[in-house]
């Protein structure tokens, strides 16, 4: 079965890790297109815009440290949602907190990634998460 592109929502407000993960997807040369929610309230706003026939993302790359609402609310009511939990989340963050991997896991994050600063490593995950999520599994799709 040949894959399709689709599209991903990026949930990040640092300007600086939205413009590494862009330049991280054109080097990887990825298809799929890329939207970003800059704080977890844009990102809840998302479900109200999928709700109203929008087609939701493939894949959803989380933040944690959010303004606004932090991560870990926008991956519990993401996950609570009916018809748009089964929608793949990678939380892709700074933290290395035991406590906050745990809690990820325990709302239904699919993956949980720590952010490499150097930018070759970020490259490498970008190349994990395109092998991985973007060619090799297959993602339910929201009713």
């Amino acid at each position: 079965m040949d894959k399709k592109p689709f599209h991903i929502l990026l949930v990040e407000d640092n300007p600086v890790d939205v413009d590494l993960t862009r330049r991280a997807f054109k080097t990887r040369k990825l298809i799929n297109t890329v939207s970003v929610a800059r704080d977890g309230e844009e990102a809840l706003e998302q479900i109200h815009a999928w709700e109203s026939g929008e087609t939701p993302p493939g894949l959803i790359l989380l933040d944690l440290n959010l303004p606004k609402v932090d991560g870990i609310d926008v991956l519990r009511q993401l996950k609570s949602h009916p018809r748009f939990r089964v929608i793949p989340v990678v939380v892709l963050t700074t933290s290395e907190d035991h406590a906050d991997l745990k809690r990820c896991y325990e709302l239904g994050a699919n993956s949980y990634i720590v952010k490499p600063v150097d930018f070759k490593k970020f490259l490498d995950v970008v190349a994990q998460i395109d092998l991985y999520w973007l060619l090799t599994n297959t993602p339910p799709q929201a009713d």
